[in-house]
């Protein structure tokens, strides 16, 4: 790992020196391409120069140990040396984190879709909870939430209901929602007090640009209709709401939330896009591994990544073996201890994975 910052650092100086040369310099052509390069090592090689330095001062209180010193002196350096041989530790982690692959989704916006699964009436008030949660950490975090499309039941609940979140770390945090919840409780509607079993599935797509994504317009069916559900006297009346299927993948996307057509028409591309490069980025995934597994699965109570029980006050992740408690905390938007326990385990594994 040492040789490959001292590879980065070597690097950062010949850029240096490069744009340092006037033909450079004066000609932004050869200049920006140079510049942003360096700029993206520029945090690493900080970090690895603070490493070094304090990897020196650690010899040099290790040697002045090694000297006749008298006992005051010595505690204060055994003191000092502890200290900095745990900044070095934290940097050390810092580095390794740092040389970790970065992922072109991270800084990307994200469309959530909630899905009530098996459990009737129960699953999609469960679904409308997982809502309410998620629009709150949004809240917490300053993001800012859209609903796309959704099909509300008579009872307050939501057979589905896509939505996007746009702001800072937003898909990069989310991302970990992905799959099957569980909800364990006695339902309001159960009349005998017994506790059922439902489920909702969550899928978290990265917003895509229309870089990103090319779609041949002539791909593309447009079926224009009106609104359904809540939604005030424009419901029903005007024909605002748009589906766009994409023909050669038969992937489907609806809104109809706005009272304009043509933001309900853009809404639904944004969805489109979204979904098509997911797909794109599960086939360059499917090509490398053999254990890639669908975001939702069928929604059945045995395919689960969460559990939200109800009578033990209690939140398990499965995936980590994580439990939790204080679930009205959790459902009002307390997720920041949850998503930092899978962030820090994602990163484990991919450090593992290179050998860190």
């Amino acid at each position: 790992m040492l040789d490959r910052l001292e590879s980065i650092e070597k690097r950062y100086e010949e850029l240096s020196q490069l744009i340092a040369q006037p033909e450079v310099s004066t000609d932004p052509a050869r200049l920006q391409p140079l510049a942003k390069e360096q700029a993206s090592l520029e945090d690493i090689v900080a970090r690895y120069r603070q490493y070094k330095a304090i990897s020196k001062a650690i010899q040099e209180t290790e040697a002045m140990l090694d000297d006749r010193l008298d006992s005051d002196m010595v505690l204060l350096a055994k003191e000092e040396l502890n200290d900095l041989k745990q900044r070095q530790d934290s940097i050390l982690q810092e580095l390794k984190l740092s040389l970790l692959p970065k992922d072109a989704t991270e800084t990307k916006d994200a469309i959530v879709e909630i899905r009530a699964g098996t459990g009737g009436e129960e699953a999609s008030l469960f679904a409308a909870d997982l809502f309410r949660m998620y629009s709150r950490y949004a809240q917490v975090k300053g993001w800012q939430i859209e609903i796309i499309d959704s099909n509300q039941t008579e009872i307050g609940g939501f057979k589905e209901i896509v939505f996007e979140v746009k702001g800072k770390g937003a898909f990069n945090q989310l991302k970990y929602e992905r799959g099957v919840h569980r909800v364990q409780r006695v339902p309001k509607t159960e009349a005998s007090g017994r506790i059922h079993t439902s489920t909702a599935t969550v899928a978290v797509l990265p917003e895509a640009e229309e870089i990103d994504v090319v779609i041949n317009p002539e791909d593309l069916k447009m079926d224009f209709f009106r609104s359904g559900g809540a939604g005030g006297q424009n419901v029903n009346k005007v024909t605002t709401a748009v589906r766009i299927t994409h023909l050669p993948t038969g992937i489907v996307a609806t809104c109809q939330d706005e009272r304009s057509q043509l933001r309900n028409r853009t809404k639904a591309m944004a969805v489109l896009r979204a979904r098509l490069f997911d797909k794109e980025q599960r086939r360059q995934i499917e090509e490398t591994t053999e254990e890639r597994r669908s975001q939702i699965g069928s929604g059945e109570r045995a395919e689960k990544i969460r559990t939200f029980n109800f009578p033990q006050d209690r939140l398990t992740d499965h995936r980590i073996n994580l439990t939790l408690h204080n679930l009205p905390r959790i459902l009002d938007g307390g997720l920041d201890e949850l998503i930092e326990a899978l962030a820090t385990n994602e990163r484990a594994k991919q450090l593992e994975k290179i050998g860190l």
